[in-house]
């Protein structure tokens, strides 16, 4: 296999299994690493993607992250870079979408120079862009369940003026009009925006469709930032890769064993209808009250006691997930930062004392909690298989936890996935040839 063509970094674990699937799906071998990989060996791929924990840490963090993310990649020989954030842009005033995109151009074009794109759009999870807005279904992002989030909540819809308030270089648009021309269209307009001083661009995209023009128009960009919806429209700019699809299956897993359950920590609005959706079904689920753990219970190995006996009669959910109302509420007398950290902990303790009882498939809901999980479980590469829902695939990974044994693991995003998704995954899992 010749060199990676794709070197991604993704500011979540959610978000890079997000990407790797829409990589997979149309036709990429990927490899999924956690974090920046401490060796320089070759990896085999066409797309390799760098998970980083960095959406919600300090802006200087993110870029050291990203920036050493960067380095690997290169050393890797990959031919475009892939900066991945969420589909809603979340972030907060200060970053760090913009400053790692800033970074990311300095590095390979030098300082406050090159050129890039910014476009979270992923239309079949219902996130369009439409004259530099972002819509979440039929509404502005600003009045969308974003505007909830616990630690980046969105207000603005504008991504021009959400990105250009946390970036030196300028920020323009690429309308949809210009988009539904075509490539050359696009092209043309990047290099009218270049000799304006523009520095990125905000690009309009309300179809699948659209993101395959633009892919087009990305070919040979070093640098592309985006959600993952773009990552549909690269590929064929490798016609070889493109060739290869139709005979070789690349999101291939091993045969699923073992228990399963569901450990969740997001509060957002799709998986909280997750999670009434599981206990109406009759599921057995416990709630993890963070208030205990403050006051120094030792809420896992509880959970765990909780779980053991259930386990051999199908999934268990445990779930920190809550109601908006009641995040403030917790959030007011812990701390914003220190609530989450303690779910966080919590969770991932939960998640590998499950492994170590058994479970072998495990689906966990939310960015910073799979981020924790993953983490705990010892995991360093991911092998990326079907998709369950869009932007949401089940992979298979190696843990010390259970050696030899491979965990089948699905990590979702707060904000995608049907209401049925937690039932569902398990299902789909036991089908797979």
């Amino acid at each position: 296999m010749n060199r990676p063509l794709i070197g991604c970094i993704a500011d979540d674990f959610t978000g890079a299994t997000d990407l790797a699937n829409n990589l997979v799906r149309a036709g990429m071998r990927c490899v999924q690493t956690i974090g920046v990989p401490g060796d320089g060996a070759a990896v085999q791929a066409d797309a390799i993607v760098v998970a980083l924990k960095s959406r919600t840490v300090p802006a200087a963090e993110a870029v050291e992250q990203s920036l050493a993310a960067l380095r690997w990649l290169q050393a890797q020989g990959v031919q475009q870079i892939y900066f991945k954030y969420c589909s809603t842009f979340d972030s907060t005033p200060e970053g760090n979408i913009g400053p790692v995109t800033e970074a990311l151009l300095d590095a390979l074009h030098g300082p406050g120079q090159g050129f890039t794109i910014a476009c979270p759009a992923f239309p079949v999870n219902q996130r369009t862009v439409f004259k530099g807005h972002l819509f979440v279904g039929d509404v502005l992002l600003s009045d969308s369940g974003m505007r909830h989030h616990p630690l980046t909540p969105m207000t603005d819809p504008s991504l021009v003026r959400v990105l250009q308030a946390q970036m030196r270089r300028k920020v323009s648009l690429v309308a949809q009009d210009v988009v539904a021309a075509g490539p050359q269209a696009i092209r043309e307009r990047f290099a009218s925006l270049q000799a304006e001083g523009v520095g990125v661009a905000v690009v309009d995209a309300v179809s699948n469709h659209d993101l395959m023009l633009i892919g087009q128009a990305l070919a040979g960009m070093p640098l592309v930032t985006a959600g993952s919806g773009i990552a549909i429209g690269l590929p064929q700019n490798w016609p070889h890769v493109q060739a290869r699809s139709a005979d070789v299956r690349a999101d291939a897993l091993p045969p699923a064993h073992g228990l399963q359950a569901v450990v969740s920590g997001s509060c957002s609005v799709a998986t909280n209808a997750q999670v009434l959706h599981f206990k109406q079904s009759g599921q057995p689920s416990l709630a993890i009250d963070p208030l205990a753990i403050a006051a120094g219970e030792d809420v896992a190995a509880q959970a765990l006691a909780w779980a053991e006996p259930l386990l051999a009669g199908g999934p268990v959910l445990l779930y920190a997930t809550a109601e908006p109302s009641a995040v403030r509420a917790v959030q007011e007398q812990l701390g914003v930062a220190q609530a989450g950290e303690m779910v966080e902990r919590t969770l991932s303790r939960i998640a590998a004392g499950l492994v170590q009882r058994g479970v072998r498939q495990l689906l966990v809901a939310g960015g910073e909690t799979s981020g924790a999980v993953v983490q705990a479980l010892g995991v360093q590469r991911m092998a990326i298989g079907p998709q369950i829902d869009p932007g949401v695939p089940w992979t298979a990974v190696d843990t010390p936890l259970c050696p030899g044994e491979p965990v089948h693991v699905a990590l979702k995003s707060g904000n995608f996935g049907s209401t049925d998704f937690f039932t569902k995954a398990f299902t789909q899992l036991s089908s797979l040839p």
